[in-house]
């Protein structure tokens, strides 16, 4: 158990590492220059190559990636190229806008989940499968950036029961997590209906059965617990996947989140911003498979003795 953790923690790091070393390379092979965007077209070229010169942009690219490096190994995420604010400050006052948005998200997902799940695995064939599965079929096809202003134009601006963007608003919350979790609902349905009905048909299930307890019983005491097995790992992987996806709900949504700061740093060409967002989602979705892996262990006896 102990050296399986730290082969994930190893791991965990080379990943995140690797991301930052093919987010910096990426940043500077795309067309676009952070000296251009701050000063505009009008400045002069002596104006440009002082501001470069300043902002340590007129090193090579390696040199660049190197000092960024050091940076990190203090722990140090830099500053950002507009305004000198520290990344790290940018970022703890984005993140928990992003975390709450996030846990929503699942929360939705869950809620919606295990009961379209369920009644699908217990009524195989009936209409609750048929909804369910359709269910699972838009869900998964329907992607954020088209659902979120569909949302929008029916509850917000058609009903007007929710705000159209911001996080202020009572019932800011509702859409975007209804469209964050929409698309994580209809995988863990899935998931649910398959598990459960793969236990259903097992031995200890019949024997249950058999020795005469109600079919409530069996199921939440025999048959999902068991069904959860499988369906724990993929909730703890998706999880770390929402916030990929809060990038694009909270652009959609005006969302003050991790997701719009990295699209404004992109836009603007704020590297340093760009790589601490893409840092710090990366150590979080990494942590998160970390954290799901050790659950699994926890909860199969199978996986840790090997059988």
């Amino acid at each position: 158990m102990t050296g399986a953790l730290g082969r994930r923690l190893l791991d965990a790091a080379g990943t995140a590492l690797a991301v930052v070393c093919l987010v910096a390379l990426l940043l500077r092979l795309v067309p676009g220059d952070p000296v251009e965007a701050m000063l505009g077209e009008g400045a002069t070229a002596a104006d440009r190559a002082a501001l470069r010169q300043a902002l340590g942009l007129d090193r090579p690219a390696a040199v660049q990636l190197a000092a960024y490096l050091a940076g990190l190994a203090r722990l140090d995420l830099g500053r950002s190229l507009h305004g000198g604010r520290p990344v790290a400050e940018l970022l703890a006052e984005r993140l928990p806008a992003t975390a709450e948005l996030a846990l929503a998200g699942w929360l939705v997902a869950v809620a919606l989940a295990f009961p379209l799940g369920m009644a699908a695995a217990l009524r195989r064939g009936s209409a609750w499968d048929r909804l369910a599965t359709g269910f699972a079929a838009c869900g998964i096809s329907v992607p954020n950036f088209w659902l979120g202003p569909l949302l929008i134009l029916a509850f917000s601006i058609g009903l007007g029961w929710f705000p159209v963007s911001g996080r202020e608003a009572p019932g800011a919350l509702v859409l975007p997590a209804l469209t964050l979790g929409t698309a994580l609902a209809a995988v863990l349905a899935r998931m649910v209906r398959a598990s459960l009905l793969e236990v259903l048909g097992e031995d200890y299930v019949r024997a249950a059965r058999a020795k005469g307890l109600s079919e409530a019983r069996v199921l939440w005491a025999h048959a999902l617990r068991n069904a959860l097995i499988p369906v724990t790992t993929v909730m703890g992987l998706q999880l770390g996947g929402l916030l990929a996806g809060a990038v694009i709900t909270e652009t959609v949504f005006a969302w003050p989140g991790v997701g719009l700061l990295l699209v404004d740093a992109i836009q603007r060409r704020d590297f340093p911003v760009v790589q601490g967002c893409v840092l710090l989602i990366s150590l979080v979705y990494v942590a998160v498979n970390l954290l799901t892996d050790l659950v699994y262990l926890w909860a199969d006896p199978r996986v840790r003795s090997g059988g």
